[in-house]
């Protein structure tokens, strides 16, 4: 009984004003992510989740956890894990990945031997940069480049283990074309088990690494030819996209280009970056 009287404290705790206003306040800086007082409700149930897997019944014991140096050693990763929204698709605003078929990778290639580098900076659990690799692998086949590889980053360990294991439902892929599914998923041999994965010379061809957009100075020891970076600075005030893009730019080639989500903008920006169709850039 004193066990589940001690999980209706945990379920039943309640973030005060100024434990929310401390909470929020620290993950703008961290992550850059302004959450209004909208938005109260949403980080308390989220994060009722945790105090529950560490034992504790209030958020005071836990906001002095997390700014303890066993916190921020430990469990700032798993509150950012909870914080962050990962909603993705494949093929998600499909028009990029025609554009960049159509009328770049061609361009690209021509500069670098017929080898393109990409960044998917975001990548949530593996979608966009698995469509990434279903395009460029296509790409080959057609004869427009020759081979390719792609980093893929994003701030959540706990997204980016999915992302590494590729292992989908199978609704998650009902809008892939079936000539596509069929190349480049496995469906599971156990016909209770309704998920596929992505067939190994896919998964092959990415890097995963953790990254957080807040960081001074990001550590990546390459430049890209294309970078996406979609539907993530839409989080981030102005300021803030600012410096993101800038630090983005940073590591797109000359020439390279950017492609943001169908709801975000460089206006009022001092970037390097003309822009050459909606959400799509090309560094000057």
């Amino acid at each position: 009984m004193a066990a589940e009287g001690t999980d209706f404290k945990i379920f039943d705790c309640k973030l005060t004003q100024s434990e929310f206003q401390k909470l929020s306040s620290f993950i703008y800086d961290e992550l850059g992510i302004k959450l209004p007082d909208m938005k109260k409700v949403m980080l308390e149930s989220r994060l009722q989740r945790r105090l529950r897997e560490l034992g504790m019944t209030n958020f005071k014991d836990y906001i002095d956890f997390v700014f303890s140096k066993e916190g921020r050693q430990h469990e700032m990763v798993h509150m950012f894990d909870v914080v962050t929204t990962n909603k993705t698709d494949f093929f998600r605003e499909n028009m990029h990945f025609e554009y960049m078929n159509q009328f770049i990778l061609k361009e690209v290639a021509q500069k670098n031997s017929n080898f393109v580098n990409i960044w998917s900076a975001g990548c949530s659990s593996g979608e966009e940069p698995y469509t990434l690799t279903i395009v460029l692998s296509e790409a080959i086949e057609k004869g427009l480049i020759s081979d390719f590889k792609i980093l893929a980053t994003d701030i959540s360990t706990r997204i980016l283990k999915m992302a590494i294991d590729a292992i989908y439902p199978l609704n998650r892929i009902e809008e892939i074309p079936l000539h596509l599914k069929k190349k480049y998923f496995l469906k599971s041999k156990d016909p209770l088990n309704k998920t596929a994965r992505v067939v190994p010379q896919l998964r092959n061809k990415i890097t995963f690494e953790r990254l957080n957009f807040m960081d001074d100075v990001y550590s990546v020891n390459q430049m890209f030819d294309i970078v996406f970076c979609r539907n993530v600075i839409i989080y981030f005030d102005h300021q803030t996209q600012e410096r993101v893009i800038g630090k983005l730019c940073s590591k797109l080639k000359t020439g390279g280009y950017l492609f943001l989500g169908h709801s975000e903008s460089i206006a009022g920006m001092n970037l390097p970056l003309v822009n050459v169709k909606p959400t799509v850039f090309r560094k000057i």
